[in-house]
């Protein structure tokens, strides 16, 4: 028996990296699975290699209707939704002086305000379903600060306190709500083309191998820890935060 065996489960943000791997894990467990993203050729190979229990959708995560329209896509295909993953993102490098206010209120709108459209979109259907899971990826950088960083770190930190308030607001109907927090994970968003030079075939910039564990982690550990917090065993667990790090928030081994 898998997991997630009876469960419909969106996730946002899953033609590629987090999303995808927790996407196959999530089918591989006994969940059907609606992928949504805006890059639909991925997607939708994605969800034909998964198969019959994959359904994909365009969603961009800053629209109401296309989150309506996800939501729809799900009890139309499977009947029911039994959880949400909220994992889309968008990472945009610069110093303060630097970000434009556009580029600023791009990340905030994809990041934070596609949390909150997520979230409000689906409790009607978990609600109905006789509760839920919702799992919002925060991150690292919604923990501590991160030069270089400004607009996306302040959504990550953003998106734990909405996970908190979700927890209190949604926890009498049977909905738990917890936030992801990965760091050092290799992603086509946080390893993209342009930097692809600096990461040797071992996986790690001298930032991971300072890590505790000394490497850049995987999608699929991610994905692990979302099965998690989707899944039964984490039962009690609602409104707070858990961490993949390779320990960077412990700090750095001194050598």
């Amino acid at each position: 028996m898998g997991k997630l065996d009876g469960r419909v489960v969106l996730i946002s943000g899953a033609a590629r990296g987090q999303g995808e791997a927790e996407a196959r894990l999530f089918a591989a467990e006994g969940a059907q699975v609606v992928l949504g993203d805006v890059l639909d050729e991925a997607g939708e190979r994605v969800a034909d290699e998964i198969g019959k229990a994959a359904r994909y959708v365009h969603l961009d995560v800053r629209s109401e209707e296309g989150w309506s329209g996800a939501v729809e896509l799900a009890l139309a295909s499977f009947g029911r939704l039994d959880g949400l993953v909220n994992n889309a993102g968008i990472l945009r490098f610069g110093l303060i002086g630097d970000c434009s206010l556009r580029d600023y209120m791009e990340v905030v709108e994809v990041n934070q305000v596609g949390v909150f459209l997520g979230m409000r979109a689906v409790i009607p259907a978990l609600t109905d379903a006789g509760g839920g899971t919702i799992v919002n990826t925060s991150s690292v950088s919604g923990l501590v600060g991160m030069p270089g960083l400004l607009a996306y770190t302040a959504t990550k930190f953003a998106i734990r306190g909405m996970t908190k308030v979700a927890a209190m607001e949604l926890g009498p109907v049977g909905i738990r709500v917890n936030a992801l927090c990965p760091g050092g994970v290799k992603t086509p968003m946080t390893h993209p083309e342009e930097t692809r030079g600096l990461v040797d075939d071992g996986g790690g910039l001298s930032v991971y191998r300072d890590l505790p564990l000394g490497r850049i982690g995987r999608a699929h550990e991610v994905a692990q820890l979302a099965l998690f917090l989707t899944s039964a065993d984490s039962s009690y667990c609602t409104g707070t935060e858990f961490v993949a790090d390779g320990g960077w928030t412990a700090g750095p081994v001194i050598k």
